[in-house]
């Protein structure tokens, strides 16, 4: 079954009036049980394309297209107060340094 799928996801960035991608018409599809990773290189998209699956993009970023999917529903179209019930609860996202996010004396 499928879990998680991405459809021609664009999420650009607006800055002195230019329009930045940050990803440009990406689609994945995870099913259940499985594990998938997100590689590439410093500024290739990876941290805005989890942004963009948990809701979190903020001004000047923008999902400008595209459809992400969470067991069948568009989170796209889910509410902020529905998507704080799924952020954390259903998806939750580890920072690229995990020891520091983790670690209760920080």
């Amino acid at each position: 079954m499928t879990l998680l799928q991405v459809k021609n996801l664009k999420t650009y960035f607006y800055l002195n009036g230019k329009e930045y991608p940050a990803v440009d018409d990406i689609n994945f599809t995870l099913d259940e049980g499985k594990t998938m990773a997100i590689i590439g290189e410093s500024g290739s998209g990876k941290s805005v394309t989890a942004l963009s699956i948990m809701g979190l993009i903020d001004a000047p970023g923008k999902i400008i297209h595209g459809e992400i999917h969470y067991k069948g529903e568009n989170l796209l179209k889910k509410s902020e107060k529905a998507m704080r019930q799924i952020r954390g609860n259903e998806i939750s996202m580890i920072y690229q340094d995990p020891m520091t996010t983790l670690n209760p004396m920080n």
